[in-house]
């Protein structure tokens, strides 16, 4: 019988062995890969198709989310209601998401509802008409939601240090305005269905509690599609912008404006990457991290300062992302530079080091709690050509970098000169 007077010990997390769970993977009869995890307690499942249909591949502004958002609207057996009774019915959850390489459709539901649902799913991917009355009300819809997100700073400052960063025309940095909106014809998405969904290359993630018959259910509901063809991801150059320093005047009566400051950065497969997400979580990467400590606790400038390697598959970018008073916006400024001075001149002490570590570990933990969370994190490890080795090589990067190591790292990229800044009040 344990003694409940005496609390046990604690151990740090960086001593704990962190196990990826491997996935099961089979390839369709038309050679689409799946890749599942059958694991869980409920009886719950989670399927995402995952296109390479994202804005790169478009041609024009807003095609890609504009045709993913309408994949749903419309059937030549179903209207835009009846889909989503349909899906109401069962409990179901239909999701859609558009980024920069990829799109997806994602559905959370019973285990034992599969065999009905993914009928309607197979329907939405090849049966899909986009509806002129449902394009009319997707358009007004965004352009209301966009004049109101115009209103706010800090949406116009995330719009703005990606086109300075990337390029106007780069899809990491390109944004829709009205006029691209207005501008979609159906016919376009009509287009961009075709040949990024009817005729795709889709890569299929599946968790949870898996009926037996999965792999079945699977390959009679899509394994005749065409979705294993050779898709080519045009190649885009990073334009970055001469002018440094940016401030822009978006709302007189605000009484907040939105700080960015940004440097262009490798992607993850760059040798320095690992090690520099450990610096950037100690330098603003979580609620203990340095810039906290300074701009929200000591001066009290803000409710919260983070940054963050943005997670793009080509390119990347270290942003330093914040909202302050505006009679404060330039004093915050200046301290975020204290601090990347800070950070350069003198090395990390032990015990803020580990408690970094322990930081970082304990996330990484909660990230493969539970059959979601894994296949999520293998989602990510193989839609950027990466594999298990880069996993736990990071994991081994976290408990052994070194504060020299982190110095260096500092000195190297968080320079002033090197960052784009951006003030919007």
């Amino acid at each position: 019988m344990p003694n409940r007077t005496i609390a046990p010990p604690i151990k740090d997390a960086i001593d704990y062995k962190i196990t990826l769970k491997p996935y099961t993977k089979f390839l369709l009869l038309n050679g689409a890969p799946v890749y599942y995890i059958n694991d869980g307690a409920e009886e719950v499942a989670m399927i995402d198709f995952v296109f390479d249909a994202g804005n790169s591949f478009e041609n024009k502004n807003a095609i890609a989310a504009a045709t993913n958002h309408l994949i749903k609207n419309g059937t030549k057996n179903k209207n835009a209601f009846e889909i989503t009774e349909y899906f109401e019915y069962y409990g179901a959850y239909l999701n859609r998401k558009c980024g920069n390489e990829t799109a997806s459709i994602t559905l959370h539901c019973l285990s034992k509802h599969l065999k009905e649902l993914l009928p309607v799913i197979r329907e939405l991917i090849i049966e899909s008409i986009f509806p002129e009355s449902e394009l009319e009300i997707f358009k007004q819809n965004s352009i209301q939601r966009l004049s109101v997100d115009l209103l706010k700073c800090d949406f116009v400052a995330s719009r703005l240090i990606d086109e300075y960063l990337y390029g106007a025309k780069h899809p990491y940095g390109k944004v829709s305005n009205k006029e691209d909106i207005e501008a979609i014809k159906r016919e376009e998405l009509v287009s961009f269905y075709e040949n990024y969904y009817l005729k795709s290359r889709c890569r299929i993630f599946s968790a949870g509690k898996l009926p037996a018959d999965f792999e079945q259910l699977l390959e009679t509901q899509f394994g005749d599609l065409a979705l294993n063809n050779e898709v080519i991801t045009a190649t885009h150059k990073r334009d970055l912008a001469i002018q440094k320093k940016y401030f822009i005047n978006n709302d007189e009566k605000g009484v907040q404006g939105a700080i960015r400051i940004g440097r262009p950065f490798p992607n993850r497969k760059h040798p320095d990457f690992k090690k520099t997400v450990v610096l950037n979580t100690l330098f603003g990467g979580y609620f203990g991290s340095r810039l906290m400590g300074n701009i929200r606790e000591e001066k009290g400038y803000t409710y919260g300062i983070h940054s963050y390697l943005e997670n793009h598959i080509q390119e990347s970018s270290w942003v330093i992302s914040t909202e302050a008073g505006k009679e404060v916006c330039e004093a915050t400024i200046e301290e975020v530079y204290k601090e990347m001075k800070l950070i350069r001149d003198e090395p990390v002490n032990d015990e803020e080091l580990l408690l970094v570590k322990n930081y970082m570990m304990g996330l990484n933990l909660g990230h493969i709690d539970g059959p979601f969370e894994v296949i999520s994190r293998w989602k990510s490890l193989i839609l950027n050509d990466l594999d298990e080795n880069y996993f736990y090589d990071s994991i081994r990067v976290i408990k052994e970098v070194t504060s020299e190591e982190l110095q260096e790292l500092a000195n190297k990229y968080l320079q002033p000169e090197d960052f784009y800044e951006l003030l919007v009040i």
